[in-house]
């Protein structure tokens, strides 16, 4: 399919169509800062931001979810999954490194060998629109990691700004579909492809963090006794905020709140810098420092994950940078392993 095009100024009313028929969840700023949240009229969206400080992952696995509630009657022990709401959903104005961050999050709750019903469920019937990174922030990398600031993966549409209007790129077929079902898109002309290079190359000029992570994988294969891992973890606090603000990171605990006659088990986000994260029953903990935590998530990242699915649990969103209270700089820290 052609590209088409869509007038800024009949964005809102495409979004009024949508959250008829879709539940739509769209940039928006609340309490300070910018989060996907369910909106029910296109003029709630936010559009002039570079990128949400919590990634829209939680749409598909949240930070806390029922798994199934349970109670024990006169009949015995009865359980009872949740419902799944039939409504399907669009995710609107996502940017290109977390459209593709979903992609990465298909091959662990989504795969072939494994499919988790609570996030196929949410995940099968969502239309994905993105929006290109006209103004990549300092921080990003994505480049670094096979994606960048106009990357179509992920995303059923991409918009591309060119000043009063988006060329609209139809990327798969569920894409192509809400084109032709909207009157609000229409036929580009010659000007918007010419003006669409122009933001597309001076988009990708911005971005000048470059990481040769395709060698990092092959470094890291022997280094899991190097002393680099000594002094790596120092001034780490252990805060988390670089996993729970990441958009592939995906590791979970599994807690049951009962009563005396039922109960609920939960799934809730955990992560590896937490010092319960790998505490055993017996009062064992293989992760007992910063140290080995650290190591942890750095392999995760850019050995384990590679080694099992061929491509870094990593997009180059660059949050983990922006929001480290302590400036610790992934960036740094691939480069680092590079010269070992």
């Amino acid at each position: 399919m052609k590209e088409m095009k869509i007038v800024k100024s009949e964005l809102a009313s495409f979004l009024d169509s949508l959250t008829s028929e879709y539940k739509v969840f769209a940039p928006v700023k609340r309490d300070g800062f910018v989060a996907f949240q369910e909106i029910h009229s296109g003029g709630e969206a936010l559009l002039d931001y570079v990128n949400s400080k919590k990634p829209p992952k939680e749409i598909f696995l949240p930070q806390s979810e029922v798994l199934f509630t349970y109670r024990l009657g006169g009949e015995g022990l009865g359980i009872e999954e949740p419902t799944f709401e039939d409504k399907p959903m669009v995710i609107f104005g996502i940017r290109p490194c977390d459209a593709r961050s979903l992609v990465i999050l298909d091959n662990i709750f989504n795969s072939q060998e494994y499919k988790d019903v609570y996030y196929t469920n949410k995940r099968e019937k969502t239309s994905v629109i993105a929006i290109g990174c006209n103004q990549p922030s300092s921080t990003c990398f994505c480049t670094s990691l096979g994606g960048g600031p106009f990357s179509p993966e992920g995303s059923d549409l991409l918009l591309i700004d060119i000043d009063q209007e988006y060329v609209v790129q139809a990327v798969t077929d569920r894409g192509e579909k809400l084109v032709k079902k909207h009157s609000q898109f229409r036929q580009v002309k010659p000007r918007g492809l010419s003006l669409m290079q122009k933001v597309t190359q001076k988009a990708e000029a911005l971005i000048k963090s470059k990481v040769e992570t395709g060698k990092v994988k092959t470094k890291l294969d022997g280094m899991f006794e190097d002393p680099f891992w000594d002094w790596l973890h120092e001034k780490c606090l252990g805060c988390a905020v670089c996993t729970y603000l990441c958009p592939t990171c995906h590791c979970f605990d599994i807690a049951d709140e009962a009563t005396d006659r039922g109960g609920r088990r939960l799934r809730i986000w955990d992560t590896c810098a937490f010092p319960l994260f790998t505490l055993e029953a017996s009062g064992v903990n293989p992760r007992p420092t910063n140290k080995e935590r650290m190591r942890q998530r750095v392999m995760h990242k850019f050995k384990y994950f590679v080694d099992n699915h061929n491509v870094a649990a990593c997009v180059g969103c660059g949050r983990c940078i922006k929001e480290c209270p302590v400036n610790l700089d992934m960036r740094a820290v691939l480069n680092s392993i590079l010269i070992r």
